[in-house]
């Protein structure tokens, strides 16, 4: 992280969160917040009686506070736009729908619901609408094989978790919709809770959040590049774990930030790469078994919490779907 934010931090990009809602009151969070939309008429979108919004909204765009203290986001100048409640497909739809039309360049939805033909359409006129689309695949513990989308749709990026050993997270959902995996177990973020401002957590939810906050750092430093070059660039710059090539369990491989932002600039107009049809070839780093691999750097660092460092991770906190 340190490295892409000698480049890029996010300026300029909205990124809506669709989910239980945002704190903009967290100290992590003041200035980061957009007054956003509830689906239900209950405010706009900036309380969060959940916790889990806040806890996305943190991972993506935190700005950390002095002293080495606070949550720092992959993307810390990004502005967050709370999109609430994750529900139903109905909801849903009408909140992605808000969201495009309020200029949401990137789309987090670290939940599941069930797809229906409304949620499609949605997700397709977002795509359509040149917006990033990124959802956690799931956990585990989550039984209903219908409670699969959006990651299941085509136009989204499905992210899964890696463990701190950059290896298959055991609760992370396998399947063939998984595009990408990214860090998510033993992660402490900012929680909507004033009582209890910080949370341990582990799951696919901050994954995908950390995905989103990657996409939003892709779009600040080349604008000119489509939604679809920034998911090429962020699946060829993967690293490739488990068999040769996707797998239902990595998806392309495990993100690696800075090669991603690397892969963004051979797509940009006038490069070489970008003439070319096919997805450059990338060689990421070696992983190193005996601790967390160096493409963790997308989500060690991510966070620093009373001076303590820790990686990102989707918040299967107690049950909740995501």
């Amino acid at each position: 992280m340190q490295e892409a934010h000698r480049s890029t931090k996010g300026a300029g990009i909205t990124v809506a969160v669709i989910d239980s809602g945002v704190w903009a009151a967290h100290p992590d969070l003041k200035g980061a917040v957009l007054p956003g939309f509830d689906v239900l008429g209950k405010g706009d979108g900036r309380d969060d009686l959940e916790g889990h919004g806040t806890q996305m909204a943190g991972v993506i765009a935190g700005r950390g506070r002095s002293g080495g203290n606070g949550v720092l986001g992959i993307a810390p100048a990004a502005k967050i736009l709370p999109v609430s409640p994750a529900g139903s497909p109905l909801v849903v739809s009408k909140a992605i729908d808000w969201a495009v039309e309020h200029g949401a360049t990137v789309i987090n939805m670290s939940f599941l619901t069930v797809g229906s033909d409304g949620l499609a359409v949605a997700i397709k006129k977002a795509a359509e609408a040149d917006v990033v689309l990124v959802a956690g695949a799931g956990n585990g513990h989550e039984a209903d094989a219908d409670s699969v989308y959006p990651a299941a749709y085509p136009e989204v990026i499905a992210v899964g978790a890696t463990d701190r050993a950059g290896k298959h997270a055991s609760f992370s959902r396998e399947g063939p919709q998984l595009d990408l995996s990214a860090p998510g177990a033993d992660v402490v973020v900012a929680n909507g809770d004033e009582g209890k401002p910080y949370e341990r957590v582990e799951g696919t939810s901050v994954s995908a959040a950390i995905v989103s906050g990657a996409a939003a750092l892709i779009r600040s430093e080349y604008p000119g590049l489509t939604a679809a070059q920034v998911v090429q660039a962020l699946e060829a710059a993967a690293v490739d774990k488990g068999p040769a090539g996707r797998d239902d369990a990595y998806g392309y491989g495990e993100l690696d930030l800075v090669a991603a932002l690397d892969v963004a600039a051979s797509l940009t107009p006038g490069s070489a790469a970008s003439a070319s049809t096919g997805t450059p070839p990338i060689s990421g780093p070696e992983e190193d078994d005996s601790g967390i691999p160096p493409v963790a750097i997308a989500g060690i660092g991510v966070l620093v919490v009373a001076g303590v460092g820790v990686v990102l991770a989707f918040a299967r906190r107690r049950s909740r779907s995501g």
